[in-house]
């Protein structure tokens, strides 16, 4: 159960794309609580609250990200499977061009497909659909059909100024999705990063 939820929690997340070989988690049990799972609806609530924890430790990583200001949720949507959509996912949510654009407020979608079409995988380009959104703004498509769509800067400018940013692109190629999370990349995390000394 524990290897699933990571999977579709902190196997999600990026703060730079980098890694490190302390990076765990661990699950620890002592029976300390009484509570026994003894059936299967049982074990359904316990994935599914393991889900839930997991999920939200994950995401408060990528909050907490070195010199963060943004949190955004990246969905890929339309892919052939799931793979497809994670592998695309993953490449724009570790991208530094992206990153930074997101830091800027800078609504370069380019820097978004360029990031999916280096993923590796097989893309129509004339297929392709780019939104931004945020709770406060509402959303704006900024690509349809592989092209830029009819949109104001400062439309989309208001939406890239808030903390909390949805990204949302369609392959145009299935039904399968994926989501991560990642957060912009700022002077800030350079300063942490480059004052640092072991």
């Amino acid at each position: 159960l524990l290897r699933s939820a990571v999977d579709r929690a902190f196997n999600r997340i990026s703060v730079d794309g980098d890694t490190s070989t302390n990076d765990s988690v661990l699950m620890l049990s002592n029976g300390a609580s009484g509570v026994e799972v003894k059936d299967e609806a049982g074990l359904a609530r316990f994935a599914e609250a393991l889900d839930q924890v997991c999920l939200t430790l994950a995401q408060k990583i990528v909050r907490d990200g070195e010199g963060a200001s943004k949190f955004v949720t990246l969905s890929v949507v339309g892919a052939q499977d799931e793979a497809a959509a994670s592998q695309i996912a993953k490449t724009i949510a570790t991208s530094l061009l992206v990153k930074t654009a997101l830091a800027g407020g800078d609504p370069n979608w380019g820097r978004v497909l360029a990031a999916a079409g280096r993923a590796g995988l097989e893309l129509d380009p004339d297929r392709l659909g780019l939104w931004i959104s945020s709770e406060g703004e509402g959303e704006l498509q900024l690509v349809r059909d592989g092209q830029a769509a009819e949109w104001e800067e400062s439309e989309a400018t208001k939406i890239l100024a808030e903390a909390e940013i949805t990204m949302r692109l369609d392959l145009g190629q299935g039904e399968a999705s994926a989501t991560v999370w990642t957060c912009d990349l700022t002077h800030g995390y350079i300063s942490i990063n480059g004052d640092y000394r072991s």
